[in-house]
């Protein structure tokens, strides 16, 4: 009897998805994002980790932090501190990606530092600055290695010139040239996203409610980007309404998940590694340590 009670709950509970997600085409989102498989606790200097990275070892990951111009080896297994490295002043640092053996760090105003890897140790930094500024808000830096570039996504308006508040940019950043793009390469607006919800006819009331068409302000600010390294897809974090999206390699829109405010209370920072792991960084705050979150593929 217990065995067949067993089945049932099995039965319902594969029957029934997670309430907090939308899909589109087919698309199963391959984390449970509400039951992380490994949490790492920060120490006292990552209490503001705000961007993640997977070193080219494949086995470290790095970050950074939103108040020093340092960047941290961390060991991907356990999360400890494995060394540091001070590249320039204090500062908001936003993002940070590896180009092969090269770094790269963004700034909140857009500027990027590349720390450039020679005879075995880090030993030049180039800064590039452009149009963007800190009215863009960059918060997000992810390296897309099929196309030789990295994308930088803004948590405020896309454009310089742009004054509206419902549309959000990514930018790239093509390493061949070192130039980046004057407008970005994909956009997010508010209309895309009540589309999408439209079209999949989603039931998560938060969402509906998130992104009316009579809601006060666009609550999807990017803080986070990452391209998926079997998929191509890119996954994007919100701390800002607490929202992962998780966009089609040319931009369109295939998944949104609410994220759990108890678990993921600010999101600032995502990567993956080769096999597909997933790592998501939070900022501490209110005596709670910053935490980077593991989920492995489902």
């Amino acid at each position: 009897m217990l065995r067949f009670l067993l089945l049932i709950l099995l039965s319902y509970a594969t029957a029934c998805p997670n309430p907090h997600t939308t899909a589109l085409n087919g698309f199963k989102l391959p984390y449970r994002l509400y039951q992380p498989d490994q949490t790492f606790l920060m120490p006292p200097e990552l209490l503001e980790i705000s961007g993640l990275g997977l070193a080219s070892d494949g086995k470290t990951l790095v970050a950074v932090q939103d108040e020093e111009g340092i960047v941290f080896f961390l060991n991907r297994k356990t999360g400890s501190i494995i060394r540091q490295l001070a590249f320039w002043k204090d500062g908001d640092y936003e993002g940070i990606e590896m180009a092969g053996k090269d770094i790269f760090v963004v700034k909140s105003s857009g500027t990027i530092y590349h720390i450039l890897y020679n005879d075995n140790r880090y030993d030049q930094v180039e800064k590039y600055s452009f149009s963007l500024s800190r009215e863009n808000d960059v918060e997000g830096l992810a390296y897309d290695a099929k196309n030789n570039r990295l994308l930088l996504a803004c948590k405020a308006k896309a454009e310089s010139t742009d004054t509206t508040d419902t549309q959000r940019g990514i930018y790239s950043f093509d390493l061949s040239t070192m130039q980046i793009s004057t407008q970005p390469v994909f956009t997010i607006s508010l209309e895309d996203v009540q589309q999408y919800l439209t079209t999949v006819g989603t039931t998560v009331e938060k969402l509906e409610q998130q992104f009316a068409e009579d809601a006060e302000k666009f609550a999807f600010a990017p803080s986070g980007i990452a391209i998926h390294p079997r998929t191509g897809h890119i996954y994007i974090i919100s701390s800002v309404g607490k929202t992962l999206f998780v966009l089609h390699e040319q931009g369109k829109i295939l998944h949104i998940e609410k994220l759990q405010k108890k678990i993921h209370a600010q999101p600032e920072g995502i990567c993956f590694a080769q096999d597909g792991t997933l790592y998501i960084s939070n900022e501490g705050k209110k005596g709670e340590p910053g935490k980077i979150y593991v989920f492995h593929m489902k």
